[in-house]
């Protein structure tokens, strides 16, 4: 069915990369999510009068305040759709980010508030009637919970939305929700021991652990996360497999929403090749890392010695030597200037974001090393933090 209402509503549904399309595809979620949600919420209050039932009218605002987050959704999509302008050169996309999270708050609000009418509850009991209308009424919603989590989570996956996966995430609250609200209802009619309370403390506890995940999905993008190890793999093996270039490093990509993301990284090329043709090669990258990955990239060229034999094994045995300190170092931009009485290696030393030595001790340890290694050495050295590990 999702397939269908893609081909009706969505025009070129198959181009995920292109900014309209991205936005055709929220005003479609946000549609449906707004219509489906005030049916069930219409139908869950008419169940909750009929029956007395606390957890049924909970239910009930639980789905309005989904209908609300669906307008947020079909908002912020919207408004990430708009062209970058002068005073947001890269776009908009990060309004999608915003939408994820307002719709994360909407569902840990409706928690909050369910919470506290449960504990009423609990605390002034009231007798709950069973209706076999309420009970068809709470199946029909979780059925059409499920297609919604589904739904929205097929769409999340096409085009990498946060706050499609958060929407999904909170329908799949509500299947659960929903359920627990149905077997408290009918325990209480077999049984005659109302646990329509205890079951709202239990529905309110789920709907929060389900607000704070999305909350978190898209409050890292917001803040700025390490890049997926797979894509970073894919874009290294991309730019080696060109043979002018020996080797890439302080690759950064920059996230300004789905779709709209920046990468520059440092590519390593032979000092002696002709500055023309590498500089050609960078363009092609570029390009092909764009068309590959579409993402836009920036590339600095780093020319380093390579046919040099003492620079090479001076080089190999530096790199030994940072690797002796900690696995995750690596050296790069290495340069040797020799004067009559002492050489100079010139070079940056990479460590984690993490990694528990200051800049300073880091250095001094290297120095210490090159030192005893040879006495006329000096290390001239630049400590830089990846973000890529």
């Amino acid at each position: 069915m999702t397939e269908q209402l893609l081909r009706r509503f969505v025009r070129d549904y198959e181009k995920v990369q292109d900014a309209q399309v991205r936005e055709r595809y929220g005003m479609l979620s946000g549609g449906v999510g707004i219509f489906l949600n005030l049916l069930l919420s219409a139908g869950k209050f008419f169940a909750g009068v009929l029956t007395g039932s606390i957890s049924i009218t909970a239910d009930a605002f639980n789905n309005l305040s989904d209908a609300g987050s669906s307008v947020v959704t079909l908002v912020g999509f919207r408004l990430a759709g708009q062209k970058a302008d002068d005073d947001h050169p890269f776009g908009h996309g990060r309004i999608e980010y915003l939408a994820g999270l307002l719709v994360s708050m909407l569902i840990l609000l409706v928690g909050v508030e369910l919470g506290k009418s449960s504990i009423e509850k609990i605390l002034h009991p009231e007798p709950v009637v069973f209706s076999a209308v309420s009970a068809g009424i709470l199946l029909c919603s979780i059925a059409v919970k499920l297609w919604m989590c589904f739904f929205n989570r097929n769409l999340s996956r096409r085009i990498g939305s946060a706050a499609m996966a958060a929407t999904a995430m909170d329908s799949l609250s509500d299947v659960v929700a929903t359920s627990a609200v149905l077997l408290g209802a009918v325990v209480g009619a077999l049984t005659g021991v109302s646990i329509d309370g205890w079951v709202g403390v239990l529905v309110a506890l789920f709907i929060l652990r389900a607000g704070w995940e999305a909350a978190k999905d898209t409050i890292d993008p917001l803040l700025g996360q390490t890049p997926d190890r797979d894509l970073v793999r894919e874009i290294e093996q991309t730019i080696l497999a060109h043979p002018e270039v020996v080797g890439i490093h302080d690759l950064i990509i920059h996230d300004y929403g789905p779709g709209r993301s920046m990468m520059s990284f440092h590519a390593e090329v032979p000092m002696n090749a002709d500055i023309m043709e590498a500089h050609d090669v960078i363009d092609h990258i570029e390009r092909e890392l764009k068309e590959k990955f579409g993402i836009e990239t920036s590339a600095h060229m780093d020319p380093i010695a390579t046919e040099d034999e003492g620079v090479n094994r001076t080089r190999l045995w530096l790199a030994q030597q940072v690797k002796e300190l900690d696995e995750r170092l690596t050296i790069h931009d290495f340069r040797m200037t020799a004067g009559p009485h002492h050489t100079n290696l010139i070079f940056d030393v990479v460590a984690p974001h993490n990694f528990s030595m200051e800049d300073e001790a880091l250095a001094a340890a290297i120095q210490q090393r090159i030192q005893a290694h040879d006495p006329h050495c000096y290390a001239v050295i630049q400590v830089d933090h990846a973000y890529v590990e």
